[in-house]
C-alpha cells in the first residue's frame, strides 16, 4: 500500500493512525517522499506529525521515474502524483487517496483506491472501531475533513 498525506494527516487528527498499521497487516506503509516532507517537514506542528515521523511502520521511498511524475502533475497534486508513480514502479495494487482527481487517475491505471472513509468502513467491519459516525464527525470537527452530506448519509446506512 502506497498513501498520500491527506489520510495520515486526517488520521493522525482522530488518533486512528494506527488504523493504517493494521489495514497493513505486518507489511510497511509506502510514502513517497514528496509526502513525508508535506506531512512531517513542512507540516510541523500539524496533526500527524510526530505520529508519522516515528512509526517504524512506514517506509519512505523516492521515486525513480520522474517523468511518469511530471506527466501526472498536469492533472493531480505532486504528493498524489508521487503516489502514482510510485505505486506503478512498485507494482502494488492499491493506492490511498482521498482526493477526487487523484482517485480517478488512479483506477484509470488500473489501482483499486481507499480513502479515509474507505479505511474507516473497512475498520468497522473488522471491529477495530466501534463508531463511522463518531470518527467521521470527529474528522469533520478535528481535521476539516470535507463529506458530502449524501456520502455521509450513505457510508452510514451501509455500516447499519
Amino acid at each position: 500500500m502506497i498513501c498520500n498525506s491527506s489520510i495520515l494527516i486526517a488520521l493522525s487528527a482522530i488518533g486512528q493512525l494506527d488504523l493504517l498499521r493494521k489495514r497493513c497487516k505486518g507489511t510497511k506503509l509506502v510514502i513517497p517522499t514528496a509526502v513525508w516532507k508535506e506531512v512531517v517537514e513542512e507540516g510541523k506542528g500539524r496533526s500527524g506529525v510526530q505520529e508519522v515521523a516515528t512509526a517504524n511502520w512506514i517506509k519512505v521511498e523516492k521515486v525513480k521515474n520522474l517523468d511518469i511524475v511530471r506527466i501526472l502533475l498536469t492533472q493531480i497534486d505532486y504528493g498524489e502524483a508521487e503516489v502514482i508513480a510510485l505505486a506503478l514502479e512498485k507494482k502494488t495494487d492499491l493506492v490511498l487517496l482521498d482526493e477526487k482527481e487523484a482517485r480517478e487517475v488512479a483506477e484509470r491505471l488500473g489501482f483499486r483506491v481507499l480513502g479515509t472513509v474507505g479505511l474507516l468502513i473497512w475498520a468497522k467491519r473488522e471491529g477495530l472501531i466501534k463508531s463511522v459516525q463518531e470518527n467521521l464527525d470527529a474528522l469533520r470537527e478535528k481535521a476539516g475533513f470535507r463529506l458530502k452530506p449524501e456520502l455521509y448519509k450513505q457510508v452510514l446506512i451501509g455500516v447499519g
